[in-house]
């Protein structure tokens, strides 16, 4: 008998570390049934250390191997959950080597991708691309918390409308196009972390005739982001179904672009004085052991934005209510800029999530949170002017970008 309490006990915790981990991770329909389970498995355990063990030795040594089989579990079900593969299938390459097309170029619109509902296959595949390259990230055990944090802000913002003002951006695009006369150029949606992936939309161009391929990189910056998605396509090695192939690279470097910022501005500010406005500009972040594998990242967003408050300054607004902040792993954090800006005497703050393409959990959810953090007088205005989303100068900006990608 009592060896069966210290099975029963060791199979418990077993069982408790798997649905612990299914609670974390679990789409939202499923996380009350799992939490429920997760509830009654502990209780059971904690009855049974205290009806079947006895002694000085025994409850202690059944409390600890309790939690260490738990934590084994565990971390078994973490790797096991980080180890799901991606799914996003892949179409047929049916385009014979060496066909030259029909002439047409395609345009591959790129860009990040979230899925519109709670789906942690993203993260996921960034956990595991951090792993390969060894580059420091969040400990495994805390991953999957990670993750739930992630689910917690599906749930508060309902869905993330990232993919629709995607498509929605595109189709501005291919319209703009239309316009000047242009019927011949097709177009592809694409995402590093939804579906369709770059590569399935290369195949698709390919199978399509396509002659040149234009891949339009709709990120702020060089990153792991645009390096992972260019890898997908150059493993299809193009060139050898007798197409070309180019890229736009991403638009930290567009004027264009830039002007965006104070164009919206202008358009919310009101009556309010220039010299009374805040002015906040928060970048993405990303770790600083990052920076030392992808520079670029933390380099060109800087850059951008420094050059976007250089724009604000020349069109009159004060230099001394304007600032960066950081939404993750740097500083500062937006809400002592906030506070910062009230102590100045603005009258109006205005923000943006500088970075981000199109509306997602971290334009919809994050930045917002963190700039209501700040201590701020009861109805004092703040503006959220979002992402770029499909705003006509964000079009022309990114059709800039792929017009000189064209073959004369």
């Amino acid at each position: 008998m009592e060896y069966l309490n210290w099975a029963g006990l060791i199979l418990l915790s077993v069982l408790l570390g798997y649905l612990v981990l299914k609670f974390l991770t679990v789409h939202p329909l499923k996380m009350s049934l799992f939490l429920f389970l997760s509830t009654l498995v502990g209780v059971v355990i904690v009855i049974l250390i205290a009806l079947a063990f006895e002694g000085k030795w025994e409850v202690p040594l059944a409390i600890i191997l309790a939690l260490t089989t738990f934590l084994g579990s565990y971390l078994i079900n973490t790797r096991l959950f980080l180890a799901a593969g991606d799914d996003r299938e892949l179409p047929e390459l049916t385009r014979a080597k060496g066909d030259p097309g029909d002439g047409h170029t395609a345009v591959v619109y790129f860009t990040h991708g979230e899925p519109e509902i709670y789906n942690p296959i993203g993260w996921i595949n960034q956990f595991n691309e951090f792993d390969e390259q060894g580059i420091p990230f969040v400990p495994l055990i805390a991953r999957p918390l990670f993750v739930y944090q992630l689910r917690n802000a599906y749930l508060k913002v309902g869905s993330s409308h990232h993919r629709q003002m995607h498509m929605q951006m595109l189709q501005s695009i291919e319209q703009a196009y239309r316009l000047e006369g242009d019927e011949s150029t097709k177009f592809y949606i694409s995402f590093l972390d939804d579906d369709p992936r770059p590569d399935a939309a290369v195949i698709k161009a390919l199978n399509n005739g396509a002659s040149h391929i234009i891949v339009s990189e709709v990120f702020l910056t060089i990153s792991n982001h645009t390096a992972e998605g260019e890898e997908l396509i150059k493993e299809l090695n193009v060139e050898e179904y007798g197409a070309t192939i180019s890229y736009t690279g991403p638009m930290y470097d567009s004027d264009t672009l830039r002007s965006m910022f104070i164009k919206r501005t202008a358009d919310n500010i009101g009556n309010t004085p220039k010299d009374k406005v805040g002015l906040l500009l928060v970048g993405h972040g990303q770790p600083d052991e990052w920076d030392v594998e992808w520079g670029t990242e933390t380099e060109q967003e800087i850059g951008f934005r420094m050059d976007v408050l250089k724009d604000f300054e020349n069109a009159g607004y004060n230099p001394e209510n304007m600032s960066l902040a950081w939404m993750e792993f740097k500083k500062p954090k937006p809400a002592a800029k906030v506070e910062e800006f009230i102590d100045n005497g603005v009258e109006k703050i205005v923000f943006f999530s500088t970075a981000i393409s199109a509306d997602s959990i971290h334009s919809q959810y994050d930045v917002p949170e963190l700039v209501h953090k700040a201590d701020t007088p009861e109805g004092f205005p703040i503006l959220n002017l979002g992402a770029w989303n499909d705003d006509p100068i964000v079009i022309q900006a990114i059709k800039e970008k792929i017009d000189q990608q064209f073959v004369n």
